[in-house]
């Protein structure tokens, strides 16, 4: 096991919980490997949706966890592999990966280095890049536990994006179109509705002006099978309606409010857990064929605070922080 030459890294961190003020670059150790973890020179991190409830301590509050300061955010990233653990057979040094890597206790992507479970890294898939597959993996994996693991959608069977615009969503309507999935896409505004279209949504309307029940007779004259929900509130909830009978309906836990549903659609809520089994099952689906992660911006490390203000300001897709 070879460590990198260098002993400490520029990263992003916070020395205590709060609001983007609390983040400051810094120079800071690199951390060091298990036997079974991979150390990753980070080139690109994603920004998650998630990543100011962390910030302001609402995970550590939520799951009963002890802090450590500084604390560097940061559950998804790309990079190269800078060295592994002497139990670690999958990779070797210079190997193009991402991982994930949520609430980790070694530190976020946030950094230079993060050092992540040889379970959590992966090659990266299909055709995508470093910046793509940096910001791709927390969204993949939350809608592929959405679509797959909580809903069980089938081929043929019609589904409901709503959010289809946003980080979840535009990842969850081409894994829905791979399932076999007709899908109705509810996105934000004209620019998220191109975008639902040109990922291959069978029906795409903007959330804000359309018709969305129109819509979804058109695609399901019965009623939709389920739905994959990223957002609450009013919209989202008149959305439902167009749900049949015995349908199905899921969202990641923290959307909130929390969807309500008739009592004859199952509403089931879950969690966007990363595991061995389901990285190699995004991977699957994502290598099919051509597959689109949109960034819509990508700032440089020091500026995370920016990229956290600009988390609350319509944008198409994900941000992503350039580490290296």
């Amino acid at each position: 096991m070879d460590q990198p030459k260098r002993d400490t890294m520029r990263a992003i961190a916070i020395d205590r919980f709060g609001g983007p003020e609390t983040l400051s670059l810094r120079a800071l150790p690199v951390p060091a490997i298990g036997p079974d973890e991979v150390l990753i020179r980070v080139e690109v991190a994603g920004v998650g949706e998630w990543d100011p409830f962390e910030r302001e301590g609402g995970y550590a509050q939520l799951l009963g966890l002890e802090p450590r300061f500084p604390y560097v955010l940061g559950s998804e990233g790309a990079g190269t592999v800078a060295a592994v653990g002497e139990q670690v057979r999958r990779f070797r040094e210079g190997d193009r990966v991402y991982a994930l890597g949520f609430l980790n206790p070694r530190g976020g992507f946030y950094a230079e280095y993060a050092a992540v479970h040889s379970d959590l890294v992966s090659s990266l898939p299909g055709d995508l890049t470093v910046e793509q597959a940096g910001v791709m993996g927390g969204v993949g994996i939350t809608a592929l536990r959405g679509l797959d693991d909580t809903l069980g959608l089938k081929q043929g069977e019609s589904v409901m994006i709503f959010g289809a615009s946003g980080g979840v969503g535009h990842v969850a309507v081409q894994l829905a179109r791979r399932m076999g999935a007709r899908v109705l896409a509810v996105a934000s505004g004209d620019d998220g509705k191109a975008l639902a279209e040109r990922l291959g949504a069978d029906v795409a309307v903007d959330g804000r002006k359309d018709d969305v029940l129109a819509a979804a007779r058109a695609l399901a004259p019965g009623g939709l099978d389920a739905a994959l929900l990223t957002a609450g509130g009013e919209a989202a909830e008149k959305a439902l309606l167009a749900v049949r009978d015995g349908g199905r309906v899921a969202y990641p836990g923290g959307v909130q409010p929390e969807p309500l549903a008739r009592p004859s659609v199952e509403r089931r809520s879950y969690n966007g857990e990363p595991d061995a089994d389901i990285i190699a099952r995004l991977d699957g689906l994502i290598a099919r064929g051509p597959f689109e992660v949109h960034i819509a911006r990508t700032f440089p490390l020091a500026e995370a605070a920016e990229a956290h203000l600009a988390l609350g300001v319509h944008y198409l897709g994900k941000l992503a922080l350039r580490v290296d």
